[in-house]
């Protein structure tokens, strides 16, 4: 490139030296600093965004203009080049995309699956997580074993079942991975006073909510009613509706009662609950466990839904509970598994402050119950903090 030998500011004209200039007579000037023989000279011309390069070639002096765009592309690339090492351009970007199956929108693995999106794409500069909405359980399944997701919530019952390709899985997905065991899904059986609804059993003749279709929560209302003896598909009016619309249905006297897995509490419970001139009530249904784990194994187990866990039920209630497990397929980059598990852990606190259901995300609890193995990355992670044997 020719030596520059000034520029001008967009109104001044400044050079470093003469470079042999002369005036219109020919006479020799000196150009220093502006000025010409000695005397100011502004260009008072209209101001135009970029510089004025005066450079040297072949004993003739000549004007090359660039613009601030392609200076300030220089400059970016001349950065670049310094703070890289002048070998590599590397750009902040997120390489790697992952979706997280969850659930409906009025239960607890939406909020909580987002707060894990949040989380892993803030703290794990490669990775951008999406919570994705889903039918939940069962569908998540069929997403993850599709490859249409890349990590899913999915309850004991049904990843038992779509590992072995049992139930509603015609066929097995046997390279379906565990990365935590995240908390209990307690069983509810909401209904409202005036239904006549005491128990299970007076749950025939009735309309009631089952969940929505490819729910674990469709799954589990389906052999709680079989275990006491009631038919779902001829002893009940059934409706297929998610929580959220369930609540609405029992509000409105639509249904008489639904069904819902999940964490506790639960939003949807919650509204129901405190909702002014309605007294809702939870049934037991605890005494189904006999027949569910000669039947289906031993992926439940009965745990109590603690009196004033909701508004107005002053009183415990026992229920059949499975596990809710975080998962993904076998093929997931293990360093990947590795970091998602031990972001999350590590920011556990963040995760809390969306759902308390996070409280119960602890690490000798992460490494029980899960109906199918561990990913590797997960394993990785669990036997530095000493809670895998």
């Amino acid at each position: 490139m020719p030596e520059p030998i000034g520029y001008r500011d967009g109104y001044n004209l400044i050079l470093r030296k003469s470079g042999g200039r002369k005036d219109r007579n020919g006479k020799a000037v000196s150009i220093q600093n502006g000025k010409v023989g000695g005397r100011e000279r502004r260009m008072w011309k209209k101001k135009k965004v970029g510089i004025n390069f005066l450079t040297k070639k072949g004993g003739e002096t000549m004007m090359k203009r660039v613009s601030l765009l392609e200076l300030a592309g220089v400059v970016i690339l001349i950065t670049t080049f310094v703070l890289f090492g002048g070998t590599e351009i590397s750009w902040a970007q997120k390489s790697v995309r992952i979706s997280i199956a969850t659930g409906g929108t009025g239960g607890v693995w939406y909020p909580y699956g987002g707060a894990m999106a949040n989380v892993i794409s803030k703290y794990l500069s490669e990775v951008e997580a999406t919570a994705e909405v889903t039918a939940a359980s069962v569908d998540n399944a069929r997403l993850l074993g599709a490859g249409k997701v890349d990590v899913a919530f999915i309850f004991g019952d049904v990843g038992y079942d779509a590992f072995l390709g049992k139930g509603v899985f015609k066929e097995k997905i046997p390279t379906m991975r565990c990365i935590a065991s995240l908390y209990p899904s307690v069983t509810h059986i909401v209904t409202r006073e005036g239904t006549g609804i005491e128990k299970v059993a007076d749950l025939k003749g009735k309309r009631i909510s089952t969940g929505a279709p490819g729910s674990a929560t469709e799954v589990i209302a389906n052999r709680i009613l079989e275990a006491y003896g009631v038919d779902p598909d001829r002893d009940i009016k059934k409706d297929r509706l998610s929580v959220a619309e369930s609540v609405g249905a029992l509000k409105d006297r639509k249904v008489d009662a639904f069904f819902w897995t999940g964490g506790i509490p639960t939003s949807a419970i919650m509204d129901i609950c405190a909702t002014p001139g309605i007294k809702a009530k939870l049934l037991e249904n605890a005494e189904a466990l006999p027949k569910l784990i000669s039947k289906f194994g031993p992926i439940y187990y009965k745990s109590i839904c603690p009196k004033n866990t909701y508004p107005g039920i002053d009183y415990d209630v026992a229920t059949v509970t499975a596990g809710n497990f975080l998962s993904c397929l076998e093929k997931v980059d293990e360093k990947l598994v590795y970091s998602i598990i031990k972001t999350l852990f590590d920011h556990r606190d963040e995760l809390i402050k969306t759902h308390k259901v996070a409280l119960q995300l602890k690490l000798e609890d992460a490494v029980e119950g899960s109906p199918y193995p561990y990913h590797p990355g997960a394993i990785k992670y669990y036997k530095e903090k000493g809670v895998w044997k």
